[in-house]
């Protein structure tokens, strides 16, 4: 893949998760409508008094690494578990708002592939 085009994907993931990341310790962009099921899920994570602070951390570090370039493997393998968990919450709990979730994975799918040879050892 054109290390210009893998370069800007990267980019643009990264910073979609430091903007992600910051509303959840800042509030800047409004939370949407939520089925009550998935309300009660966020409900229950907000009541631990750390969970949404951790996960708003852990997604500003990695599209920090990922904005900069700094081990990027690991950093698309350990996006890639965060990942699966924003598509499955939205697809058993908030399906109409799956869009960012599901450009987030695709763009670490991307990455992914165009990472491989650095994952080949690995199988």
């Amino acid at each position: 893949m054109n290390s210009k085009v893998t370069m800007a994907l990267r980019i643009i993931l990264g910073l979609i998760l430091i903007i992600f990341g910051a509303n959840k310790f800042a509030g800047f962009m409004p939370a949407p409508e939520l089925p009550e099921a998935a309300s009660n899920f966020f409900k229950a994570l907000n009541n631990t008094g750390y969970m949404f602070k951790f996960i708003g951390a852990v997604e500003i570090i990695i599209g920090l690494l990922l904005v900069i370039n700094k081990w990027v493997p690991l950093i698309l393998i350990i996006l890639a578990s965060l990942t699966a968990n924003f598509l499955l919450f939205h697809i058993n709990l908030a399906p109409a708002g799956i869009g960012p979730a599901a450009i987030v994975a695709v763009l670490n799918i991307i990455l992914i592939y165009a990472n491989w040879n650095k994952f080949k050892p690995l199988f």
